[in-house]
């Protein structure tokens, strides 16, 4: 069995910060998003800290039991500029080296691996040495305010900090909307058009490519969806 805990954040690079604890291991729907995300393992004879990059499409994650996991989840167009988010995708992860007592390397400098209670303080940190930073372009293009820079700027910004054109978050989000409704007991019908698909035919063609299940499948199953799910659309 799973439990999951998490907080909203009003920091500049952070989303929100959730933590997860198995006892008997299980599984939950990873859903396909934008962000970055720092993530810190314990389990009984292993511990990792390990970026994770953006996810065009779900899968089904396994925790094994006895683990706990804390997460750092960055705001859309946080990235970290001597780490290319490229290299990241797709579940490219990055374990990063530990460096004992406690702490882990991480731009060629030691940090203090971060609780729930102080991942801000551990993010501003990285934010004073140049290590993580935003892109205020993918802030616009996730409002719809492109005026003040050119169209193809914006692209740029935006491919550059998430590995992903504007036009493929925009379906991630939309898919990813459509299937936390379903999962919380939204008819089909009404998922369509309250998340702007053109027809049910057009949701599950969405649904499979990028969450991997088709509607009727998501409001059968009801598998457990991340926290990433969330998100809501703009």
């Amino acid at each position: 069995m799973l439990t999951f805990d998490e907080r909203a954040s009003t920091s500049p690079f952070v989303e929100r910060v959730w933590r997860c604890r198995s006892r008997e291991g299980g599984s939950f729907l990873s859903m396909p998003e934008g962000n970055i995300e720092l993530v810190i393992s314990q389990l009984p004879d292993l511990l990792l800290v390990t970026l994770r990059g953006p996810v065009s499409r779900a899968s089904f994650i396994e925790c094994p039991p006895y683990g706990e996991w804390l997460a750092i989840r960055f705001r859309l167009g946080t990235y970290f500029p001597k780490i290319p988010t490229s290299s990241l995708i797709d579940r490219k992860d990055l374990n990063l080296p530990l460096a004992g007592n406690g702490r882990f390397w991480l731009a060629g400098l030691s940090w203090e691996i971060p609780s729930f209670e102080s991942a801000e303080d551990f993010v501003e940190r990285l934010a004073l040495a140049g290590v993580v930073a935003r892109s205020h372009a993918v802030d616009a293009a996730a409002m719809g305010d492109e005026r003040w820079m050119s169209q193809r700027s914006v692209q740029r910004h935006f491919v550059r900090a998430t590995a992903m054109t504007h036009s493929n978050f925009q379906q991630i989000q939309r898919a990813r909307h459509a299937a936390r409704l379903l999962v919380g007991g939204c008819s089909i019908l009404d998922a369509t058009y309250d998340v702007g698909y053109y027809d049910q035919a057009h949701l599950t063609r969405s649904l499979t490519r990028l969450i991997g299940m088709t509607p009727a499948r998501l409001v059968k199953e009801q598998p457990q969806l991340s926290f990433s799910s969330k998100t809501e659309l703009p």
